[in-house]
């Protein structure tokens, strides 16, 4: 049904064991979902050997040698033998909710974009999945975790003829993920926000990986060069410009109130 690709970062200290966190969870998902890791940074090739994916090591970077997403997307489509892809990335816990609202997703609208907002939480530790192990963790997330703001976006589940050419943005800075957004909605693509029905956690963590650190990811250079490559802030839309909800009952239009500003109405004044 349904392959999830990432790109992770070197598997070191803890960003080591949030991705293991991570890629672990997918392969739960049930047997009609795959994955692949693309990369082939500190512990990548080993970690899809021991977790039995799939393992894509070349793909394309920038003169600062971060990953490119044009070329990521383009692999994933030429080796996934599915009809959907979701690229998630690579500290994001997906559970069964997730697959639930996948398939009900693809069956309302066979050409879609599914996202959603994440949940933040301290993970710190390698979570043991024998048994039921998503129990423990909903309780967990549900007393500690925050919600995100609807500007990050970390999973995008999508029919894999939707996107076109892709701009070579740079993977883990700012703005290419506004973009995506942009980009279906301006394909006239259903975007549906399934935040109401899957928890996708994300294990926070630092930026020592970006160069500049926090700061760098959001401003530096490849920062500013994937804002201009996004067509600046009018363009970058949020999952609240997604024109679906998925709610536990159903599939509804989302209703959107000019009073709260931004958003919609942006990508309505700059597209038409």
């Amino acid at each position: 049904m349904l392959t999830l690709f990432t790109i992770p970062k070197p598997f070191h200290d803890h960003i080591d064991v949030i991705q293991r966190n991570a890629i672990r969870s997918w392969t739960c998902l049930g047997k009609d979902v795959r994955v692949i890791l693309f990369g082939d940074d500190d512990g990548t090739v080993e970690t899809a050997r021991e977790l039995s994916v799939q393992i894509v090591p070349q793909v394309k970077r920038n003169e600062y040698g971060t990953p490119l997403l044009d070329n990521l997307f383009e692999q994933a489509r030429d080796v996934a033998d599915t009809t959907y892809l979701c690229y998630v990335n690579a500290d994001i816990i997906l559970m069964s909710d997730f697959a639930v609202a996948a398939r009900r997703a693809i069956r309302a609208k066979k050409r879609v974009l599914m996202v959603g907002q994440r949940t933040d939480f301290d993970q710190r530790e390698c979570i043991d999945f024998i048994g039921d192990w998503e129990t423990p963790l909903r309780r967990a997330v549900a007393e500690r975790g925050v919600l995100h703001r609807p500007t990050g976006i970390d999973y995008f589940l999508y029919h894999r003829d939707i996107w076109g050419r892709v701009p070579p943005f740079a993977i883990g800075r700012f703005s290419w993920d506004n973009w995506l957004i942009h980009r279906a909605r301006q394909l006239q693509v259903p975007v549906i926000d399934a935040t109401a029905c899957v928890a996708a956690v994300h294990q926070n963590h630092d930026y020592n990986h970006a160069r500049g650190g926090a700061k760098g990811a959001r401003s530096g250079p490849e920062a500013k060069e994937n804002f201009r490559l996004a067509g600046g802030r009018q363009l970058s839309l949020t999952i609240w410009d997604s024109t679906h909800i998925l709610t536990p009952t159903g599939l509804e239009r989302r209703q959107f109130d000019a009073a709260l500003g931004g958003g919609i109405w942006s990508y309505r004044r700059a597209v038409g």
